[in-house]
């Protein structure tokens, strides 16, 4: 096969899933106002950092009595806290379907040793059956799972009527997808994600339901210090009055506030939705018309729009075994960035192989249909090279 080598290159190669690449016109040097030096305990600093609560607030249009902080650890820190304080008094429902759910199964079953879990798990680019859960128990799911690009399609099976609570993991879904709070009782994120933001902080917002369960619950086994939702048998208020348990980057809160800024000024949350809504429907019209790839997600319904994971399908590559199969896609994105086209696109370590371009609202649909047409070169390069190896 050959096609003609683009001469359009994305004005932005950054496809990183995370940190993600900064929103457009993003400069360092607006940083410069960061308040570097001052404790993260001073009125100015606290002050700083509620603004970035009170932004997300109202741009997620969270309930009144729904409450949310920032914590260590980035969302993997937030779920973390929120297992280790709140899980225990119920039995548990764990719906997995990528890496990171399986990582939630296992905190469950090995370091947690809950007696009563039920782990409901799905193949890549699959959803388990949602309509098993039992909403007596507590249930652990991810809204988005970042390494399939498998989400779930709505929050309809989510009983409002539930005495169990509810903990997503909606790290890559928060400001790219519509949530419906009043069926969420505890949801973590980070703004490394949608965002942009720097790294190392996450976010949890509470449902009052949540917030009960910390002041009539304590758990049996000893909650680390950075875990430590309640203290004394109560719920650690402190928590979601930017008064983080430890020391936040101040710079790293000043380019949240960026962010969040540039969101505010573009039209707020749908903005941000229909940006990442926009890049998906530039790959879906790309695969479309492409017959060497298609969409690791089965189900349209339930295909991403943020970690957008596609698969090599044709039968040139399907021939080849395992081992080369790994080092065509490797070979392609190593091309691409030597290119200097594309970066960090190649999917997740403990998935199939194949592509993973983030499509959430920093990234430009014009460089993502940039991306691709260089990606049909590539894949022509490399089979090519392939063949005469052979």
């Amino acid at each position: 096969m050959s096609i003609v080598k683009p001469q359009h290159k994305p004005s932005n190669p950054c496809f990183s899933s995370g940190p993600t690449t900064k929103f457009k016109d993003w400069d360092i040097s607006a940083l410069s106002g960061a308040l570097t030096g001052r404790s993260h305990r001073s009125s100015a600093a606290k002050k700083r950092m509620q603004l970035v609560l009170d932004k997300m607030r109202s741009l997620l249009k969270l309930p009144d009595e729904y409450k949310i902080g920032i914590l260590p650890g980035s969302d993997t820190g937030a779920f973390e806290a929120a297992m280790w304080c709140l899980l225990g008094q119920r039995p548990v429902d764990v719906f997995a379907w990528e890496n990171f759910g399986l990582n939630w199964v296992k905190d469950a079953l090995n370091h947690l040793k809950i007696d009563n879990v039920t782990k409901y798990t799905a193949d890549y680019g699959l959803l388990p059956d949602l309509t098993q859960v039992n909403f007596d128990h507590d249930v652990i799911f991810t809204w988005n799972g970042t390494t399939s690009g498998v989400k779930v399609p709505n929050g309809d099976w989510i009983s409002g009527d539930r005495s169990g609570l509810t903990l997503c993991d909606a790290t890559s879904a928060v400001f790219a997808m519509d949530l419906p709070w009043d069926k969420l009782d505890v949801t973590t994120f980070s703004w490394q994600k949608v965002l942009g933001g720097e790294a190392q902080h996450g976010v949890i917002i509470m449902s009052p339901r949540a917030i009960e369960r910390l002041n009539s619950y304590v758990p049996e086994w000893p909650v680390p210090i950075l875990f430590q939702l309640a203290r004394g048998g109560v719920a650690n208020e402190k928590v979601y009055q930017a008064n983080t348990i430890n020391t936040p980057s101040m710079i790293c809160i000043e380019d949240a506030l960026l962010a969040l800024n540039w969101v505010e000024e573009n039209g707020g949350l749908d903005f941000a939705i229909n940006k990442s809504q926009q890049n998906l429907k530039t790959v879906e019209q790309w695969v479309e018309k492409t017959q060497w790839v298609d969409f690791l997600c089965e189900k349209e319904e339930t295909r991403s729009s943020t970690s957008i994971c596609l698969k090599i399908v044709s039968a040139e590559y399907q021939s080849l075994n395992e081992e080369i199969q790994s080092n065509v896609i490797s070979d392609i994105v190593s091309l691409l960035e030597s290119e200097e086209v594309g970066y960090d696109f190649k999917a997740y370590r403990s998935a199939p192989a194949g592509f993973r371009i983030w499509g959430g609202a920093t990234v430009e649909a014009d460089d993502i249909a940039a991306l691709l047409e260089w990606l049909d070169w590539a894949y022509a390069q490399v089979m090519n090279e392939k063949a005469k190896a052979a």
